[in-house]
């Protein structure tokens, strides 16, 4: 039995699509060159289903930044690893990439073993983990500085083409606050160890599901001995996952440090004045003297979860201040969005019931309608 065989046309004039190789948004070729000198071949066309060729691993990626981060690594086809601790703080990390795209490897920070295993198959590493409160097992030290520093230590064993350490705007060895003082030494560490690794400092996140805003949103009676002066220039998660991203795939970039900020200097009491008028919710500003400050937040320590430390106190009294000579979004043609343009949307499920379905229209109509006085005879 006879059949037609079509002549099958050159490569070169085949589409990409159709050939099956595509160039993803964050890479500039289909076949690139690590530092290490692998060879990576991206195959598909941007979905869930296709493959950059990268094995990353990100440390932290059940926290609030590696989660957006993991998840925009994942849903492109880069081999994600996941170390994780509690089973089920990584639950959700799992379908936010195609069949065997997500894995999870169980480390501790103390485990030098873990962490290595968690590290050997990789292209590029990320650290993410950080603490906002210390706790009777971990003190800011023992994570910024001694858990970057295991780490760093692994990546450079391993030789890990790519390393991205996530640091804090106002990273300083020689700030009073510990916790600035202990993110500044974690990136000497990581800098003496691993010289071309790559330091970001994100401002203040926000985002869907932060403990930045929405903590203020559910909050009735905001104490604060600072006057909520504290200046910041905060950030969207979106954006600094994104940006991650490109730093992650972009070997020029490569020992150099970033600081991610938002467009806008803003106040704390700014941003809880914009936050009462998304939510209508009266919240009252405590003012109260430094001492007693850092003694109810003393007191807070008795409970077993976050809800206001004596760093808290100490870092409202900083302002963010941004390093002229770090890179920025505009170095990677990134444009971040701005707070007041994502605050009713995070936070409007904070509102009374009467007014959960407002619409921006009429909002803005009962903003301005504050701004007369009515005089009722």
């Amino acid at each position: 039995m006879l059949s037609s065989v079509r002549a099958r046309p050159a490569l070169a004039r085949v589409p990409a699509l159709a050939r099956g190789i595509q160039t993803f948004e964050m890479l500039d070729s289909d076949i690139h060159k690590t530092q290490s000198g692998k060879t990576i071949i991206t195959q598909g066309s941007g979905g869930r289903s296709s493959r950059t060729g990268y094995t990353a691993t990100v440390f932290g990626a059940n926290g609030f930044i590696g989660t957006y981060l993991a998840s925009k690594l994942a849903r492109k086809g880069t081999i994600t690893v996941v170390p994780f601790r509690e089973e089920m703080a990584k639950r959700h990390l799992k379908p936010q990439g195609d069949l065997g795209v997500v894995n999870f490897v169980e480390f501790d920070l103390r485990n030098v073993k873990s962490i290595e295993d968690s590290v050997k198959h990789s292209d590029i590493v990320f650290n993410c983990i950080g603490r906002n409160f210390e706790t009777k097992n971990f003190s800011y030290h023992d994570v910024h500085v001694e858990g970057a520093k295991r780490i760093a230590e692994a990546v450079r064993k391993y030789n890990v083409s790519r390393f991205i350490h996530l640091s804090s705007y106002n990273a300083d060895p020689n700030s009073s606050s510990l916790f600035y003082k202990t993110k500044g030494l974690g990136e000497q560490v990581v800098r003496d160890i691993v010289p071309d690794a790559t330091i970001v400092r994100p401002g203040p996140v926000f985002g869907d599901m932060d403990k930045f805003l929405n903590k203020i949103a559910s909050s009735r009676n905001l104490i604060n001995s600072s006057g909520n002066a504290e200046l910041m220039r905060p950030v969207l998660v979106n954006d600094v996952a994104r940006a991650l991203e490109k730093i992650g795939y972009d070997d020029s970039t490569a020992g150099k440090t970033f600081e991610l900020y938002g467009p806008d200097v803003l106040s704390r009491k700014q941003i809880i004045d914009m936050i009462r008028d998304a939510t209508f919710n009266n919240i009252r500003e405590v003012q109260v003297p430094k001492k007693v400050d850092l003694l109810l937040a003393e007191l807070s320590k008795v409970v077993w979860w976050a809800v206001r430390c004596p760093e808290d106190v100490e870092r409202s009294f900083i302002d963010q201040v941004v390093d002229p000579n770090a890179e920025t979004f505009a170095s990677l043609n990134i444009r971040p969005e701005a707070l007041k343009d994502n605050v009713t949307r995070l936070v409007r499920h904070h509102r009374s019931y009467l007014y959960s379905h407002d619409s921006v229209e009429t909002d803005a109509k009962r903003r301005k309608e504050r701004e007369y006085v009515r005089i009722i005879h």
